[in-house]
This record gives structure tokens, sequence and C-alpha cells, in this order.
């Protein structure tokens, strides 16, 4: 399909080039396809790199959100919180290998560009929205610790879920993909999992 092969050159090329550096013409050159049809399809580079940045968090090209796809009903129906966290954190982790590169040209980019500081906001919005799922369904799981209100617990797995903590720890330190998701899992349990059963602080009903 055009799209896709359109889509998957942007991604490489964002990622080889960096942003500024990438054009609608060699991304058509790569493709095999013309500048035209580049422009057809995305009108300007921001849309082409929000295609870029979509394709690579969901791994395909499917009009599936992230959050309706198959593995969270295999996160929600298990008791277990060390393997809820495991399935989730696998999940993050693919999609950070993936697209951590091309979010962050997004945020060095949307200083002196409108078109980059809106899908930069698009995207932070994004992350809250699958930080606050992910403590909503910690919630039927388990008690959390105390010492922090929901949106603190929202905000520790937003950090957590940073691209550029991703960058940083697999790129600039070296570990594995694997090393990362258990990180993940471990750290968000550590940070926000009682370590007695207590009445719930972040659920719905008592906020």
């Amino acid at each position: 399909m055009t799209r896709r092969r359109v889509v998957q050159s942007a991604c490489a090329l964002f990622l080889e080039r960096g942003y500024n550096a990438t054009t609608f013409r060699a991304v058509a050159a790569d493709a095999n396809v013309s500048v035209p049809t580049v422009e057809l399809l995305f009108g300007t580079k921001a849309r082409l790199l929000r295609a870029a940045i979509d394709l690579a968090i969901a791994g395909d090209d499917e009009a599936v959100p992230v959050l309706e796809r198959d593995w969270t009903g295999a996160a929600l129906e298990t008791d277990s919180v060390a393997e809820f966290l495991l399935i989730v954190a696998g999940v993050i982790a693919a999609a950070q290998a993936r697209s951590a590169g091309l979010v962050l040209a997004v945020f060095e980019g949307s200083v002196g560009d409108p078109e980059l500081a809106e899908l930069s906001r698009q995207l932070i919005t994004q992350r809250t929205v699958t930080a606050t799922w992910l403590l909503d369904a910690l919630c039927t799981k388990t008690s959390f610790r105390v010492d922090s209100d929901r949106t603190e617990a929202v905000d520790t797995l937003w950090v957590l879920m940073d691209p550029a903590v991703f960058d940083r720890l697999v790129r600039q330190r070296h570990w594995s993909t694997q090393q990362y998701q258990q990180w993940f899992a471990r750290s968000a349990r550590r940070l926000l999992v009682a370590d007695q059963q207590s009445p719930n602080p972040y659920s719905e009903a008592t906020t």
C-alpha cells in the first residue's frame, strides 16, 4: 500500500536525518513515489511525522487504538499485579523502541514550529490518557501507597513512560529493551503499590 510505504520511509529518514533535514522529496524518492503523492497524502511534514509516530507506536497501520487492542484484554484479565505490569511494560517497551526517537524529534522541534508544538501537546495528552488507564486498571487489582494523591500517581506513571527516559537508559546507558521492560514494571510497583493491603486512595469513588 502506497501510504504505508511512504510512512515507513518517513520513519527511517526522520530517525536517520532528523526532522529538519528530512524533505518530502527525500521521502518520495525512498518510497519510490512522486513528491505530489506525498503532498496529497499528508499535506505537511508535521502530519507525515505524526503518521510515522502513530505507525511506530502501534507497530502497524490498523485503525485500532492502542488501548483497544488484544493485549489490554490479557492485562485486565490477570489477577497478578506483577503479571499485569509486565504485560503493560512489554507493550510500552516495544512501542518506545520503535517511536522514542520520533517523539523526541517532535519535542525538540516544537519550540519554533507551531504545528510541531500542537503535535507535542497531543502526544503529551495521549501519554496522560495511557497513564490514567494504567492506574485505573491497577486500582482493580491492588491497593496503593497512601503518601501521594491520584494526580501524583498518574504523573509518576507518566514520567516512567517518558520517551526521554527510555532513550537515556537504552541508547545512552546501553540497557536492553527487556531490561527497560523489567525496570518499568518493578519501578511502577515500588512507587505505587502498598506493602500492606489498605483502602485505595486513587479509586474514582474517593475523588
